[in-house]
């Protein structure tokens, strides 16, 4: 290879180096807006309330236990009792849990900035059954007990929108703040009457609950066996936690989905049985599923992920100036190789501010549109030809075309960047198959006269 074919090809790597300067520079726009953004949603989120958790209700009966010590005079060698008092808790989750909700979502503006909100109106039905004796099988005349209560666990109670009310067997009682059970959180309990402890006691309840919450709703499963239906006015929905819908619709008027779960799948007695003797509560906590009401279209991800392809999109189309240079025996300055990159940098930042206001798509086809353009009102004064200048701006459009799939198709992208990839470096060597690379440098260029005709 010649020594001015040496001299261009490394003018033109030290270009593509220098230009990841402003590449670099543009990412890092783009994290600090997404980190701006992000700021504000969390902001939203702390003045209205958090993503939501719901987990119970859980029966909780509070007892005493007389505690025989039994010791020995010294004097008299008697053993006599010195009885002590222990407090405990029994707990009981119930046989059938159910849950029907109705979301709503609701978008919360501040600036720019946009939250999504969701309204869960749930009806929430149950049957507990009680032992006799509460399962006590030892000294049971030990023990007294206390007036039990329903404790529920909410993750925010912030975004608590109604007065809850307890349907206990034709009783209606009032909830209370508080759950009064540290492993189940922050909540709301409510007290019921003495049970008869000497025979096995059921209990059905039901009660209305009005969630508002900011990213996503999850629902622990607490039942022996738990049946949970959501509905919702958002058509994109991403099913989260352990437990995938054992039946699902999804369509652009929203979705629904429905769960089932039962002990043998949950382990959840187990699981609340070492979170109360041992503190470990991360099991139990861990059962729980749900949906998160994200938004498909974050802009801020798409234009990194746009940018990640830059390094790739300057190499092809300086390929394809370089081919144009070579094959028409054409000279390009490497000052213009610079400007053409410094208007493809451009697309990136164009990209990320247009989004922020109209959408990525709009944005994504406004800002490929103008470079396309521009570039390719330059390449036709640079490469002195209309026919020309249009084609190379042709190739930058399907580039751009093609970029724009390999954003969308996320689950594809790797297949079609190989293809792409493979694709364009066999029209390389197609376009060159019969150039004598020894004899570039040695053949003179052709003169840089303008085509009159062709541009008018």
């Amino acid at each position: 290879m010649n020594k001015n074919l040496t001299i261009k090809l490394g003018a033109i790597a030290v270009l593509i180096l220098l230009l990841l300067i402003p590449l670099l520079m543009i990412d890092g726009v783009i994290d600090d807006r997404q980190q701006l953004r992000d700021g504000v949603l969390e902001d939203i989120a702390r003045s209205s309330s958090y993503s939501q958790q719901l987990s119970g209700p859980v029966m909780v009966v509070p007892y005493r236990k007389v505690i025989h010590n039994w010791k020995t005079n010294d004097k008299t060698n008697q053993r006599y009792d010195e009885p002590s008092e222990e407090r405990g808790r029994l707990y009981f989750l119930p046989e059938r849990f159910e849950l029907d909700g109705q979301v709503q979502t609701e978008l919360r503006a501040r600036g720019i900035y946009e939250a999504r909100l969701f309204h869960a109106d749930n009806r929430i039905n149950g049957h507990f059954s009680l032992p006799a004796q509460l399962g006590i099988k030892e000294d049971f005349s030990d023990y007294q007990f206390d007036a039990p209560f329903l404790a529920v666990g909410i993750s925010d109670i912030r975004g608590i929108e109604n007065a809850l009310k307890l349907e206990l067997d034709g009783q209606r009682l009032d909830f209370v703040p508080g759950t009064q059970v540290g492993w189940l959180g922050e909540g709301v309990r409510v007290s019921l009457p003495l049970l008869d402890t000497s025979k096995t006691t059921e209990l059905s309840f039901g009660f209305d609950l009005r969630l508002q919450g900011t990213g996503s709703l999850q629902v622990l499963p607490v039942g022996k066996s738990s049946s949970v239906s959501l509905t919702a006015n958002w058509p994109h929905p991403s099913f989260i936690g352990n437990f995938l819908p054992a039946k699902r619709e999804i369509n652009d008027q929203g979705f629904s989905a429905d769960w089932q779960t039962t002990f043998f799948s949950t382990n959840l007695q187990d699981a609340m049985s070492r979170c109360v003797s041992g503190n470990d509560c991360e099991a139990f906590n861990g059962r729980s599923f749900g949906v998160s009401f994200i938004d498909p279209v974050d802009q801020y991800l798409k234009s990194d992920r746009a940018i990640k392809y830059a390094l790739l999109f300057i190499v092809l189309t300086f390929a394809g100036f370089f081919l144009f240079e070579v094959l028409k025996s054409l000279a390009v300055h490497p000052v213009q190789y610079a400007l053409v990159g410094v208007a493809l940098a451009f697309f990136y930042l164009l990209l990320l501010s247009l989004s922020e206001h109209i959408g990525f798509a709009l944005a994504y086809l406004l800002s490929a549109s103008g470079c396309v353009l521009l570039i390719g009102f330059y390449v036709c004064h640079v490469l002195r030809s209309v026919r020309h200048g249009l084609s190379f701006s042709a190739g930058l459009a399907a580039l751009y075309g093609l970029l724009y799939g390999l954003l969308s198709a996320e689950d594809y992208a790797l297949l079609m960047g190989s293809l792409l990839l493979f694709g364009l470096l066999g029209v390389f060597m197609v376009l060159t198959r019969k150039l004598d690379w020894y004899g570039i440098g040695q053949k003179p260029a052709k003169p840089l006269e303008f085509d009159v005709g062709a541009m008018q």
